[in-house]
């Protein structure tokens, strides 16, 4: 990241110091509707190269979908880190 000049610290500064009210956002309006938004769309994590002994039917599995293998490892590896939700069950009795 590069650093700041004296100016640009400066400037900081002073907005930093500014009550929200004084803040003039008229070239930046609130957004009250998200349900376009994108979750995550310029996420990129960092890749590392590893290797990984995989069974030989699994992995025939993995790419009779076609190219792209290596990143449905990814996802279902990454659905066993955060399994989905799921909602709470209260027991009733009758």
């Amino acid at each position: 990241m590069k650093k700041l000049s004296k100016k640009q610290a400066k400037e900081l500064a002073a907005l930093a110091r500014l009550p929200d009210d004084k803040i003039d956002l008229s070239d930046a309006p609130e957004l009250p509707n998200w349900t376009g938004a994108l979750v995550g769309k310029f996420y990129r994590p960092i890749k590392r190269p590893v290797t990984v002994r995989i069974d030989v039917d699994i992995l025939a599995w993995l790419k009779r979908s076609g190219p792209g293998y290596q990143t449905r490892i990814n996802a279902l590896l990454r659905h066993a880190m955060h399994p989905p939700r799921t909602p709470n069950r209260k027991n009733k009795r009758a």
